[in-house]
């Protein structure tokens, strides 16, 4: 048997609503091809219709494959509390690690390494590691354009907090838009309903989005 391959991505690192979430998809040498043929590619090349299609072969042919969701209310403890995001989505991808690395003899774990210092961060996610003994570890940027497990590991994410943000615009409502703060939708939604829902678990209020929202409201209450 070649080796196995597991790549690992995020999705909904940067949004003020919703979780983030980390993937890891397992694939041997054999599938690994077969993605490559099938045009499997980083989650942000791809149409929403053409990524869930592929999300689905993905799940199907993996050897196996882990999510880790992450939401609002942990970033913000974690945050508050001294664990930086960058350190977080290392224990985030360590849980993902020690879940799948069970009786496999050789893993090659790639990366896509969301810190300006990789040997740093690499580091620091050995740490939380159970097992390193089977594992080459690569930590590289832009590794969901460089390397197919990758890839396939950024589909799932993607797939994954989409499906999350559907459930919670089925709550609050479509205005609530992508979650991301360069969508205008979801500055409006905030403004209009950031006191309101301010205790639901939906936004990340150690985001300075959110603060300055915030400051805006308590302002115009003051006036």
């Amino acid at each position: 048997m070649g080796e196995f391959i597991l790549g690992i991505d995020d999705a909904g690192r940067g949004p003020v609503i919703g979780p983030m979430i980390l993937a890891g998809c397992l694939i041997d040498e054999a599938v690994e091809s077969e993605f490559k043929k099938l045009g499997i590619k980083d989650s942000k090349e791809l149409t929403p219709r053409r990524r869930e299609f592929l999300a689905v072969i993905i799940r199907e042919k993996a050897e196996t494959f882990e999510i880790a969701l992450t939401h609002p209310i942990e970033i913000d403890e974690k945050l508050t509390s001294g664990t930086n995001l960058n350190h977080l989505e290392a224990i985030k991808i360590a849980e993902i690690i020690n879940k799948i690395n069970k009786g496999y003899n050789k893993i090659k774990v790639i990366i896509d390494c969301p810190s300006v210092n990789i040997y740093q961060w690499k580091d620091f996610l050995k740490t939380k590691i159970e097992n390193l003994s089977n594992l080459d570890i690569v930590c590289e940027h832009k590794a969901d354009k460089n390397h197919v497990s990758v890839s396939a590991a950024s589909i799932l994410a993607k797939s994954a907090r989409e499906k999350e943000m559907e459930n919670l615009r089925k709550i609050y409502g479509d205005e609530m838009g992508s979650g991301y703060t360069s969508d205008p939708s979801t500055l409006k939604f905030l403004e209009k309903n950031a006191q309101k829902h301010e205790h639901s678990g939906i936004f990340r209020k150690t985001w300075e989005t959110w603060r300055v929202t915030i400051n805006k409201i308590s302002q115009r209450k003051l006036i």
